[in-house]
């Protein structure tokens, strides 16, 4: 099944990143070229019907498109990294530039002075913008011109277009890896939304011959069971719904290192297809990346060439933003707003949560809570478990119970 995607953003990011999507299997593009950052509303809805899945060549019109309620289906938006930055960084010291004076655009502070302090350059003239919802390009340009830094360096093109006539600025543009970790986090959404939580997945499970009875106690909690697959191997059948959430939607699995602990190396390759064939060619896919990872290492492989590397137990602080950021991404929803629902889910775990306690909770009207409830169940990150009666005569409120 082919997934459509609609690739919004300035002309030349568009036809780089149409590029980079074309090569994938089952992913078609549709151009939506816009020529600055406030026309994403119209090119969206010149968009045909046809789109599957929204991809943006950054934050800005994704937030743009976020706050104009035009989210209606998976959607994601390519980030600019500390990688990005390193490459302009080289290319203006090559070109004999002074990198000890700049201003720079959209970045978090703390990412680009780490990048700064990686290559040994200082700091201390050095100014940054991060991005905050609402950021328009006249905001980055006054901040640019304020700064009066020798180098201007900007995510957006509507700002280079000025600064570039007034003093030295560089246009960052997102790397081919961030492109692609788009694309695979948001056809890892879409082709959630596709399948059900019956979904048969199947794992093949590299473990010593020793390890077969805790292999199966393990394969329980994700309400699967255990045979032998080969003198060498053993296959795990389980569904979708239950591994996603013992995996943390895909991110991460306690079982890999407490086998490790016990039996040594281990390695797992889980695929999930819409086939019994299917989903086993994807095992042995998943079972092979694994193999290139390390000697113990955990792969999920789906359709559309997503392949994702499991961390074995809890994941680390910088793990659990890029999981966050995953699951906006899939939501359609900022991640700010997920930081405060997990607020709200860890505060109340035996609540629930209804419209009207997120409205409160993030400042919004009940109908915007609404939407960001029904986001988070299309997302699979929310169920609906009961209703309670609210104030007044109104119809009962709907309890969600919220993984997060």
């Amino acid at each position: 099944m082919v997934t459509t995607i609609g690739i919004v953003g300035p002309s030349d990011l568009v036809t780089s990143t149409s590029r980079i999507c074309s090569g994938l299997r089952g992913v078609e593009v549709v151009p939506l070229r816009y020529r600055r950052e406030t026309d994403t509303p119209k090119v969206m809805a010149e968009a045909p019907p046809s789109v599957d899945a929204w991809l943006f060549t950054g934050v800005v019109p994704y937030q743009i498109a976020a706050a104009a309620d035009l989210l209606d289906r998976p959607a994601a938006y390519v980030e600019y990294t500390g990688a990005t930055l390193m490459r302009s960084l080289v290319q203006l010291l090559r070109e004999g530039r002074d990198v000890t004076s700049m201003s720079i655009d959209v970045l978090g502070d703390a990412q680009v002075r780490e990048t700064l302090e990686e290559v040994g350059l200082p700091t201390r003239d050095v100014q940054v913008l991060p991005y905050r919802p609402g950021l328009s390009s006249d905001d980055v340009v006054a901040f640019h011109r304020e700064a009066q830094a020798t180098i201007a360096v900007t995510c957006l093109r509507s700002a280079y277009e000025k600064l570039r006539t007034e003093r030295t600025a560089v246009r960052l543009a997102p790397s081919v890896h961030s492109v692609r970790a788009a694309v695979n986090g948001l056809l890892l959404r879409h082709d959630a939304l596709r399948s059900d939580d019956a979904q048969i997945a199947l794992g093949l499970v590299e473990i010593a011959a020793e390890g077969e009875q805790a292999l199966r106690r393990e394969a329980g909690s994700l309400g699967g069971s255990v045979i032998r697959y080969d003198d060498k191997r053993y296959l795990v059948v389980a569904t979708r719904g239950p591994l996603e959430q013992a995996t943390a939607s895909f991110t991460e699995l306690g079982m890999l290192t407490r086998l490790k602990e016990r039996f040594g190396p281990v390695r797992i390759g889980f695929g999930i297809g819409g086939s019994g064939t299917e989903t086993e060619a994807l095992a042995r896919r998943a079972l092979g990346r694994a193999k290139t990872a390390g000697r113990t290492a955990a792969v999920v492989s789906l359709r559309n060439d997503i392949d994702l590397v499991l961390a074995g137990g809890a994941a680390p602080r910088a793990q659990q933003r890029t999981k966050l950021q995953l699951l906006a991404q899939r939501a359609g929803l900022s991640k700010a707003t997920l930081e405060k629902l997990q607020e709200m889910v860890h505060a109340t775990p035996d609540s629930g949560l209804t419209t009207r306690s997120v409205a409160d909770h993030l400042g919004i009207q009940p109908r915007t809570a609404r939407r960001v409830l029904n986001r988070l169940e299309r997302a699979g990150l929310a169920d609906a478990t009961g209703t309670q009666i609210g104030p007044g005569s109104g119809r009962p409120l709907v309890i969600y119970r919220v993984h997060l």
